[in-house]
């Protein structure tokens, strides 16, 4: 018996990014992440697509490469983009601002739906690394750019590229339809997470048990240099940043341990980097070690 699954989302305040460097062909891919990511967590293949983009004054090549960036999306993760609204509203925006928004919805066997009820103490968590900041905790990363006059359009060292700040802070959202879908059908995964607003505090605990909580192992995967930069930038302190960010995972698989090594392989085979990066324990919270 299939079940369908929703999910809508926007991109946030990474838009003003996208805004200041005039690009546009990216940030629909991060529409469609925030997504068809969510709906996965159940165990849902996305199906459909809508996407809704508003403007104040409309201005059609940038609409373009707006779809253009959801169209992308869409094809990473196997979703059809079935029809979207445009609207002009002017007065709501300023001169060359727009805001997008998108809905999916995906099919799970009622039998396959993933739902966290099978998470047990002793599952580890597999953790895929993530692109950058993906789309949350952008109104954060913008204040760090402004107290400290970075300038968008020049390199920072610090990332070892030569790829404006503005540019690395606008790298899309991972989609991880087609790879988790694959894992999902060939071993027994208990929870799935999106790490998404809250990081890790809000969203791995809501895969858990009463009295269940995790320990993460910091160091068993790569922090990315952006979240090091805004740490440093922001004088955040480190273990708040695990609040706020996904510090380079952005989806985590609870599972049992002897099968996490073929995950990681089957990860892999779909260019993603992944690692046990925790486990279940019987201590409520979330302990970072």
């Amino acid at each position: 018996e299939p079940v369908l699954v929703s999910g809508t989302d926007g991109v946030g305040t990474k838009l003003k990014i996208a805004f200041a460097m005039e690009k546009h062909d990216t940030i629909g891919i991060d529409a469609v992440a925030m997504c068809v990511n969510d709906v996965l967590a159940q165990g849902a293949e996305p199906l459909v697509f809508l996407d809704y983009v508003a403007q104040g004054k409309t201005r059609p090549e940038v609409v373009e490469a707006i779809v253009s960036g959801v169209a992308e999306g869409c094809r990473q993760a196997g979703c059809a983009l079935v029809g979207g609204e445009t609207a002009e509203m002017p007065g709501m925006y300023g001169d060359g601002e727009y805001d997008i928004a998108g809905y999916t919805t995906g099919v799970v066997e009622k039998s396959k739906l993933i739902d966290g009820t099978r998470v047990k103490v002793g599952d580890v968590l597999v953790g895929i690394a993530s692109t950058g900041v993906h789309s949350n905790g952008f109104s954060l990363v913008r204040k760090i750019f402004s107290d400290n006059e970075l300038d968008l359009h020049k390199a920072s060292p610090e990332f070892g590229t030569d790829e404006p700040l503005g540019l690395v802070a606008l790298t899309p959202t991972r989609i991880y339809v087609k790879q988790v879908l694959d894992v999902i059908g060939q071993l027994d995964v208990h929870g799935v997470a999106h790490i998404t607003g809250g990081g890790y505090d809000e969203n791995i605990p809501r895969i858990l048990q009463e009295g269940q909580g995790i320990e993460v192992y910091e160091g068993s995967w790569e922090i990315l240099p952006i979240f090091h930069f805004l740490e440093k930038y922001g004088m955040i302190p480190h273990r708040e940043m695990f609040n706020i960010f996904n510090m380079g995972i952005g989806m985590v698989l609870a599972m049992d341990a002897v099968q996490a090594g073929e995950a990681i392989d089957i990860l892999a085979q779909h260019g993603d980097k992944a690692a046990v990066i925790g486990k279940v324990t019987d201590k409520p919270g979330v302990n970072i070690i």
